[in-house]
């Protein structure tokens, strides 16, 4: 029997979307037909991006799931319409761009690189620590987060996670709570963020849990920009309490030409390029959540919507 894939992450990507989502539907053996149009009586899958026109998923009554293609589901989450499973993107050519992202920057800062990219006058032979040495703190033991932080091992960094809940039969020390994170930072000498947006996560990193860090550490953001509260991160780097921060994501995108961070010297902008989901292996993961939807299987990914992840 025929399933109705009902492309709805908007026109932009249907170009770049549509080939590799036939491929990947006849790669996996499924028998679908993927449009850009239905009667929402027929549609049995969505394949869904944040921003599509389709916000009302009540005439989808017979929708198995919805198949978010990026890893962030909070623009989703909170829909009073969104009655079907939901699952978020895993992509393996996002994550290897994030571990990519996160190592760069993790190194730069370690090594202190700006320094001599910058033209450091004279002669400061300025020799970093071993990598064994320094505390790298990784908020958000998901997926992303999980891949960075062995990376980050496998070059010898002293690296430890925090999550808001306990994890274990992990192969790095793993806080959680209040108390966790607090410990954590105040050891870290730099900060991964790779949480999601949650009522719970965002303004993390305040002014009070900022001001546990040590003196001169840095935040790499590649997360979510409401994780850290924009001012309290400024007053820190202006007070010299941190060193750094290297930021990918905002809570407005772009970044306004006048926004602060664009001119701070504490501050590296990057344009959300951190990690990108890849057409060719998002769709993939798409196709093999039908299958198994199909073959009555447990989805892959699936989001708690009541906990927003």
């Amino acid at each position: 029997m025929t399933v109705t894939v009902l492309f709805a992450a908007g026109e932009a990507l249907w170009p770049e979307y549509g080939p590799h989502l036939r491929v990947a539907f006849a790669g996996a053996g499924l028998d679908a037909a993927l449009v850009t149009e239905a009667t929402p009586g027929e549609v049995d899958y969505i394949v869904y991006a944040p921003g599509s026109a389709l916000q009302d998923f009540t005439p989808y009554t017979r929708c198995r799931a919805v198949l978010n293609l990026w890893a962030g589901v909070e623009r989703i989450v909170g829909n009073p319409t969104l009655t079907q499973p939901l699952c978020r993107m895993v992509d393996p050519g996002l994550t290897e761009g994030m571990v990519e992202y996160v190592t760069g920057h993790v190194l730069r800062h370690h090594l202190g690189m700006d320094r001599y990219i910058k033209g450091a006058p004279g002669w400061q032979q300025i020799v970093p620590p071993l990598a064994r040495e320094r505390v790298v703190a990784m908020l958000g033991l998901g997926e992303l987060g999980l891949a960075c932080a062995r990376a980050l091992k496998a070059l010898n960094f002293a690296v430890e996670g925090w999550s808001r809940s306990a994890k274990t039969g992990l192969d790095i020390p793993a806080h959680h709570g209040e108390a966790g994170l607090e410990a954590l930072l105040r050891k870290a000498e730099i900060v991964v963020t790779l949480l999601p947006r949650t009522a719970e996560t965002e303004n993390l990193l305040d002014a009070r849990r900022l001001a546990w860090l040590p003196q001169g550490a840095v935040i790499v953001n590649p997360g979510r920009g409401a994780l850290i509260d924009d001012d309290a991160l400024l007053a820190a780097l202006d007070s010299g309490a941190l060193g750094h921060a290297t930021l990918d994501v905002f809570r407005i995108e772009p970044l306004p030409e006048d926004h602060p961070f664009r001119h701070h010297p504490g501050v590296t902008v990057t344009p959300h390029i951190a990690a990108d989901t890849r057409a060719s292996s998002a769709a993939r993961v798409v196709a093999e959540n039908i299958r198994r939807g199909e073959a009555g299987e447990p989805l892959l990914h699936q989001v708690d919507l009541t906990r927003g992840y």
